[in-house]
């Protein structure tokens, strides 16, 4: 059976779920009968399903009958990765793109190409993967076809493709639809066919030798209670069996021997037993307990070692500690130094774009990552595995380079009602952000500027607030520069409990006028939890455990004129962006509470 493999990639929420279930369930693949009704089968991650995002590459496989250059009909073996399209999981597209021979890039019809377009572009051509372009969403009321193409193929020559790939192949296609064609003409569209014709015409089949020694580069790490590790990668060369003898080449070059205890192939989402393996395919191995990502499976006779994996250096660190507030340990199932950080340093298996390290001072964990996103998800998964921890907050990792300190630097994109266009620039302006172009279309700005990191967070929730919800930011690494200084600080103080107790609705009355709460009343506190932010520069102590006190005097209105405001609720990632480096987050299975580090 001839094979391809091939990598869907494309900015966040650009559509490349949506355009994979479209593809498994015109190819009549079978999907088991929880998947067969069900909208997004790819995110199967409860993370994935809440953000509408995916984080996890996932492999799947279709069987779609071709035509070879007689005629005739020839069943061709389809490999489909799906790929994340936060910048902030950039690692895991760069891995994933190794098992790949070309890649479909989709691109938004209204949108055109996003800052993770042109990273896992560049990426791609870097690789040297023939790229079929597909514009996605072309049902969309206020598509602008003709310019999302002119803007990407200006993007393959500011990124350097050479001819062949700079004249691509281009692919009109609404994924909710199902539906795809050569030509934008919705109507003239029956399915999503001409995708996988296009895949079969320009996507190459894979290179390696079957009769070669075996070598198979290992890209993502899983577990199994029955069979232990599995490791899942692309055979380069030679072929594997079940049971066979293999040599495994770690980082360092040192080589061990073990026997497979099982092959699996995927057919469809899931992965199948299988009795051989030839160069080209995509497998999943077990029996060797120590692989890890980037490793080499070879032959034990001949073993050759394939180049390791190299991934883009983390941008941002957090440290992890165990929680030591007043609350501490109450909340959660996992809260001891030991257990948090071997679990810590489990994920590192799995997660080649995370660092943990100890912390000099012995207080807790140094975790460095891709972004606040990358670090967010992962506090969100420890929380929600039971885990009761406490964070500080997002630092960027600056380098020291010929004796001038670099810090990382963003490229932001931002899209938003041309009303809105004057509070953004003011806004960006203030935290030393580069105006690198402007242009306005229909009534809607497009900005896209350079900024430190550091001076990013915290922005993002003033963005929304700013733009009434109705803006669209987007931001990738752009590159390590010379630190100007001047950092934005929080202008905002908080509002500070200065006793335990639990908060009534009469304490929180008297004090909403200082600012913005972040709880209501009937919930328990203690000295120096933030319930709230100032409305100016300092931080305040306040009474909001403070009952009315009873007496025999009323007077006829009493209390009808109280009104009590809404609190503002503070998720995970409203509470990492507002903390600064005098306040810790403390993460409990239940609960998410901002305090001061000593009160």
């Amino acid at each position: 059976m001839n094979i391809r493999n091939v990598a869907i990639i494309a900015h966040v929420d650009h559509g490349k779920t949506t355009l994979v279930d479209a593809l498994l369930k015109q190819s009549k693949t079978e999907l088991g009968k929880d998947l067969a009704g069900s909208e997004l089968i790819m995110d199967s991650n409860e993370l994935e399903k809440e953000r509408g995002i995916t984080i996890f590459s996932k492999n799947a496989s279709v069987v779609w009958q071709g035509t070879d250059e007689n005629g005739l009909s020839v069943p061709t073996k389809i490999n489909i990765i799906d790929t994340p399209g936060h910048a902030d999981f950039g690692g895991e597209v760069e891995r994933v793109l190794k098992m790949a021979d070309g890649c479909l890039l989709l691109i938004d019809a209204k949108e055109g190409p996003m800052p993770q377009t042109r990273f896992v572009l560049k990426q791609a051509l870097s690789m040297g993967h023939k790229v079929i372009v597909v514009i996605n969403k072309i049902d969309k009321s206020d598509a602008r076809i003709d310019y999302v193409v002119n803007k990407t193929f200006d993007l393959f020559m500011e990124l350097g493709a050479d001819e062949e790939s700079a004249y691509f192949p281009i692919v009109y296609a609404s994924g909710k639809q199902g539906l795809a064609g050569l030509e934008p003409d919705l109507g003239a569209m029956k399915d999503i066919s001409p995708i996988f014709e296009s895949i079969l015409k320009y996507v190459p089949a894979p290179k390696g030798d079957p009769d070669s020694p075996l070598q198979i580069l290992i890209m993502t790490i899983g577990g199994d209670n029955f069979k232990g590790r599995i490791a899942t990668g692309k055979v380069f060369n030679g072929r594997v069996r079940m049971g066979q003898d293999v040599a495994h080449i770690n980082r360092e070059g040192v080589i061990s021997k073990y026997r497979l205890t099982s092959l699996m192939t995927f057919q469809g989402l899931n992965r199948v037993e299988a009795k051989e393996a030839v160069a080209g395919d995509i497998v999943s191995i077990s029996g060797i307990p120590n692989i890890t990502i980037g490793e080499t499976i070879a032959d034990p006779i001949a073993p050759v070692a394939l180049p390791v994996l190299n991934i883009e250096e983390p941008t941002v660190k957090m440290t992890f500690g165990v929680n030591t507030s007043p609350f501490g340990g109450r909340e959660g199932e996992f809260k001891t130094s030991r257990q948090i950080r071997e679990r810590l340093f489990k994920e590192l298996e799995t997660d080649v774009a995370l660092k943990v390290e100890d912390s000099p001072n012995g207080q807790g964990w140094i975790v460095s990552g891709r972004g606040e996103l990358h670090l967010a998800i992962l506090i969100e998964r420890l929380r929600r595995e039971g885990y009761e921890f406490q964070v500080s907050r997002p630092q960027v990792i600056e380098k020291l380079v010929e004796g001038k300190i670099l810090t990382p630097y963003e490229r932001l994109y931002i899209e938003v009602p041309e009303i809105h266009s004057g509070i953004v620039m003011q806004k960006l302006g203030a935290r030393g952000a580069k105006l690198q172009d402007m242009n306005t279309e229909n009534g809607v700005s497009f900005f896209e500027f350079i900024i430190p990191t550091k001076d990013l967070f915290g922005y993002r929730s003033e963005f929304l607030t700013d733009t009434r919800g109705l803006g669209i930011i987007a931001a990738s690494f752009f590159e390590f520069a010379p630190d100007l200084g001047g950092s934005k600080t929080r202008d905002r103080g908080s509002l500070v409990v200065h006793e335990n107790g639990v908060t009534k609705l009469y304490g929180l009355t008297g004090v909403q006028d200082r600012g913005v709460l972040f709880i209501g009343p009937a919930v328990e506190v203690y000295r120096g939890q933030v319930v709230g932010q100032n409305s100016r520069p300092d931080d305040i102590s306040v009474n909001v455990c403070k009952e009315k006190q009873q007496s025999n005097m009323r007077s006829k209105g009493e209390g009808v004129a109280e009104h009590f405001n809404t609190p503002k609720i503070m998720g995970l990632e409203e509470a990492l962006e507002y903390i600064d480096d005098t306040e810790l987050v403390e993460v409990t299975p239940k609960n998410i509470r901002i305090r001061k580090i000593a009160f």
